[in-house]
């Protein structure tokens, strides 16, 4: 039991690492966009991805029945 609960712990801790990591590297993108001033043309070319993510999310939340995820 306690070697499951040591994987269980590692697989958190990589997980917690990987999200940290990501939110980093995108920090640091959006940081050299600004600067460059181009963060507004990226977030103008981003919107319409956003937009269409959102409502692909909101089809598949709506459209569930009582069931799981």
């Amino acid at each position: 039991m306690e070697t499951y609960l040591d994987l269980m712990l590692l697989r958190f801790g990589l997980l917690a690492a990987g999200i940290v990591a990501l939110a980093l590297v995108l920090f640091a993108v959006a940081l050299g966009l600004r600067r460059r001033g181009r963060l507004e043309d990226a977030r103008r070319l981003a919107e319409p991805a956003v937009r269409a993510a959102g409502r692909a999310l909101a089809r598949r939340v709506n459209g569930r029945k009582g069931g799981r995820w």
